[in-house]
């Protein structure tokens, strides 16, 4: 339905443009990114069968800027698109488009925005390609900043889901304000505080569902779903506090099995930095707490909120094998972090110092106690229908989620060699993060070494190990990067499943890259996972055969 609106947009575009010639004032930014499989068939590694002869996930972006109005849109051509997409993903068009007014102190957009309040306990758009994550409203967004240290925002809309928008609007205010602008004594000493308040509300028709507890008895749903968020952060030199608080009124949903009871979500995170050292102690408690703009979708597109996990997103692909999704239903989670950098011509520094980094997180479901709701003068229920259970704000329930001890050193050797070693002792609950396959314990070991050969020749290799008695048994990953400045990069890996499964998952790669240009070609294996960032996971399924992919920044 959106493939009426192209040609209105691309001369909306081209007017603008001519006018830009015409204007030093106007700036035009844009970027193209272009992600092509051509897919083969491999019953080793059980790819599924893709009748398309190439798939690609193509993006172009445009945005043209000016003292006093700034516009852009988005074509996306996702007809055929990569492994592990939905289906309702597919398709082509301009789904995204803005307009965006600036006087002073004020912004009015009219279009798809995106936005977060506080830490998006309530609310949160983005977007995340790698997931297939786009849930950008399509409305109003204003922003005011009417004195110093103040700062308003207010919007509405309805939240895009792939190729359409659910129904439910959603309006939301968010204020902030800087205490430091106001209170001089604070700014002298360099004491900052900021305090937040959010408001967001969820009005669905009740009309489109029909959702009953049994064949007689049908559920009252409530139209409108609030929810509010406070917050509060105090800085004072390399010390930080956050404490945040968000509730959610009464929100039966597919999430919740379509019961009663209230959201909830507490935080309290503490940091400190300085030059050396860095520590951070963090916690949350969730309960009840997805928030959706459709309530029978369980679809990561129509989510308003974001949970953040407390966990530590890895970047070596073993380290990552095993991510953790928040489990909106409710979780008690736990991080600690601690760096710290070893001066050199010391015992533990060396010639050139140490950087050691430690980290500990713990995730565990919350105590839930069934709790039947009364419906009739000698009539309960419980499940659907009735509040639910009742919780204990104290008490842990259930099992262990997630555990991960790890512990990473970076150190110079030579002035041309450095190496990164990292040892991860993990503990993945698969049955409570992917439905099935119990838990799983493992030890991952990592060295990471990098030799500068010339100014032109950077060489870099990876070995990893993963060791657990579970799932797939023992992996290994062996990886060799030649860096040839200012261009090139030669790119071979292996990950190699030769425990329970003896398969090897292969890739070479050569990326190019000159101005705003990189393209890079691609041949081998993926195996199957989950892709996951801050929390939200995709999975992806195995897949074999060439790749190739452009991005272009102007």
């Amino acid at each position: 339905m959106l493939r009426p609106y192209i040609t209105l947009i691309c001369l909306f575009f081209v007017v603008l443009f001519a006018h830009a010639q015409d204007d030093k004032g106007i700036t035009l930014s844009g970027s193209i990114q272009s992600d092509i499989l051509i897919p083969e068939n491999d019953k080793e590694i059980g790819t599924e069968e893709v009748r398309d002869n190439v798939l690609t996930n193509t993006y172009a972006d445009l945005h043209l800027m000016s003292k006093y109005v700034d516009a852009g849109a988005r074509l996306e051509y996702l007809e055929h698109p990569l492994p592990g997409f939905d289906n309702d993903f597919k398709g082509w068009g301009v789904p995204h488009f803005y307009v965006k007014g600036k006087l002073k102190n004020a912004e009015l957009t009219l279009g798809h925005f995106y936005d977060q309040f506080g830490s998006g306990f309530i609310f949160r758009t983005y977007e995340e390609r790698s997931l297939g994550v786009d849930n950008a409203l399509l409305g109003g967004h204003l922003m005011l900043q009417p004195v110093k240290g103040l700062r308003l925002k207010a919007l509405t809309g309805k939240q895009r889901r792939y190729w359409n928008y659910n129904d439910a609007w959603i309006s939301g205010a968010d204020v902030e304000f800087n205490l430091e602008q106001w209170i001089p004594q604070l700014a002298k000493k360099e004491i900052y505080v900021t305090l937040g308040a959010s408001f967001v509300n969820k009005h669905e028709s009740a009309d489109n569902d029909q959702i009953f507890v049994d064949a007689n008895r049908k559920l009252n749903l409530p139209e409108n779903v609030n929810a509010w968020d406070v917050r509060a952060s105090l800085t004072k030199g390399g010390f930080n506090i956050l404490a945040e608080y968000a509730q959610k009124t009464q929100d039966p949903s597919y999430d919740n099995h379509y019961i009663y009871r209230k959201g909830y979500v507490a935080m309290l995170s503490a940091s400190y930095s300085k030059k050396g050292l860095s520590a951070l102690l963090q916690a949350k408690r969730s309960d009840n707490m997805s928030f959706r703009s459709r309530r029978k979708m369980d679809h990561t597109a129509s989510t308003i909120n974001h949970l953040p996990a407390f966990a530590y997103e890895h970047t070596y692909c073993l380290a990552a094998n095993y991510l953790y999704a928040t489990q909106p239903d409710g979780e008690w989670a736990y991080q600690a972090e601690l760096g710290y950098a070893f001066k050199s011509k010391t015992p533990l520094g060396g010639k050139y110092g140490t950087n050691v980094k430690l980290n500990y997180s713990y995730i565990r479901g919350i105590e839930k106690n069934a709790k039947k709701t009364q419906v009739g003068p000698d009539e309960w229920i419980s499940g659907r229908g009735s509040d639910g259970y009742g919780s204990a704000f104290w008490k842990w329930g259930g099992s262990t989620y997630y555990q991960d001890l790890n512990v990473q050193v970076d150190k110079r050797l030579t002035k041309d060699f450095k190496m990164t070693l990292l040892y991860m002792n993990q503990l993945y609950n698969m049955t409570v993060v992917e439905g099935e396959g119990g838990l799983i314990h493992s030890d991952i070991f990592v060295a990471d070494a990098k030799y500068k050969i010339n100014k032109n020749l950077t060489l870099r290799g990876e070995l990893q190990y993963l060791s657990t008695k579970e799932d797939e048994g023992d992996l290994a990953f062996g990886l060799l990067e030649l860096s040839v400045a200012p261009h090139f990069m030669f790119t071979i890996s292996d990950e190699w499943h030769f425990d329970k499964v003896n398969v090897h998952y292969y890739m070479g790669m050569v990326t190019y890259n000159v101005g705003a240009h990189r393209i890079q070609l691609g041949y081998g294996r993926v195996s199957s996972g989950y892709n996951c960032a801050g929390g939200v996971c995709r999975f992806v399924p195995a897949s074999k055969g060439l790749s190739i992919s452009y991005n272009y920044n102007f």
